[in-house]
């Protein structure tokens, strides 16, 4: 892929919805893990290698001048080969201990939001006033359309959105999210109110596949942008919904955990984490929202003091790739 005078090769591994959203967007892709991975520890160790001599065969070919990515094995090979090497990341340190020890020693720098920690390798972070998702949902980049929206749903209705994650990333062993019972109370809750649909990374229960919509990854955006509340256990979505001005509950195991998803939630209030002890509080807090008069309003006011203190990254991001901002 050519952009102005440089060549940019993408390289993905089969996770998710990723393939589809290149192949969807029309930009070439290698896929040097086209049978993805097995969950297991195991089965992630032998990802890692294969991944690994794939991209130091690939590198070794194309000779880039510069690898970026948020894999550990453009650590790897980026020292091995001696080519610069930046890793996109906006997890804390503590969260990924595991990939953050493999990785941070390797790799030249670390590019994060300011609010997200580093630990003792703080030296090596090049921090901005920013969350990842904003490089794609600030309004510079992303503006939403009903039009696209109406193709899946009634736009004119209101409606609440509900993402379920498998969490099946290697950090995401032994932790909780929604079950079935509680999407049950959910719905019960919500459906008085409009119209509920799910958006899930796993099997749903029967009773709860007539909630299912199938989108386009290119599409989830307008419809995230429309909903009336997000909830979901899962941390991207959680932070797209916010960044878009969506109030959003989010349960899981990880709330209190990552500073980034903090900050929305406690110094701009454009959402709620509860922990899984405390399921009532979920219902507790929806039909509290539930019962806002003015929510879309006020929600856009707080969208509007996040956006005030926060960049779009891309420019940012730009000025790193092309070496105009290094850190030693």
């Amino acid at each position: 892929m050519q952009q102005s005078n440089h060549t940019v090769f993408v390289l993905i591994k089969k996770k998710d919805i990723l393939e589809d959203l290149l192949i969807n967007s029309n930009i070439p892709y290698h896929n040097i893990l086209p049978g993805g991975r097995k969950n297991s520890k195991l089965g992630i160790s032998i990802g890692l290698l294969k991944q690994t001599l794939r991209l130091f065969i690939f590198t070794l070919k194309k000779r880039p001048v510069l690898l970026i990515g948020s894999t550990f094995p453009i650590a790897v090979v980026g020292k091995i080969l001696g080519i610069r090497s930046l890793v996109f990341n906006e997890d804390d340190v503590d969260v990924i201990q595991d990939f953050a020890k493999l990785c941070y020693p390797l790799i030249s720098n670390i590019v994060a939001p300011e609010v997200c920690s580093a630990g003792k390798w703080e030296y090596k972070k090049i921090s901005y006033k920013g969350y990842h998702e904003l490089a794609y949902l600030h309004p510079n980049n992303f503006t939403p359309d009903k039009k696209i929206a109406e193709k899946y749903i009634r736009v004119d209705e209101p409606y609440f959105l509900l993402r379920f994650s498998d969490f099946n990333a290697y950090h995401d062993e032994g932790k909780r999210g929604i079950s079935a019972d509680m999407c049950n109370s959910i719905i019960k809750i919500l459906k008085p109110r409009g119209n509920v649909y799910i958006s899930s990374e796993k099997v749903l229960e029967k009773n709860l596949e007539k909630y299912r919509i199938i989108i386009n990854p290119l599409d989830m955006h307008h419809i995230l942008a429309f909903a009336k509340i997000f909830i979901g256990d899962s941390q991207t979505m959680a932070a797209e919904a916010g960044v878009l001005g969506i109030p959003f509950i989010r349960y899981n195991d990880f709330v209190g955990r990552l500073s980034y998803l903090d900050e929305l939630e406690n110094k701009y209030t454009l959402g709620y984490g509860f922990k899984t002890d405390l399921e009532s509080e979920v219902y507790d807090k929806i039909n509290y929202l539930l019962e806002l008069e003015n929510i879309d309003a006020e929600w856009k006011t707080k969208q509007k003091k996040m956006l005030a203190d926060k960049i779009d990254p891309n420019d940012f991001y730009l000025s790193i790739i092309n070496g105009q901002v290094k850190k030693a």
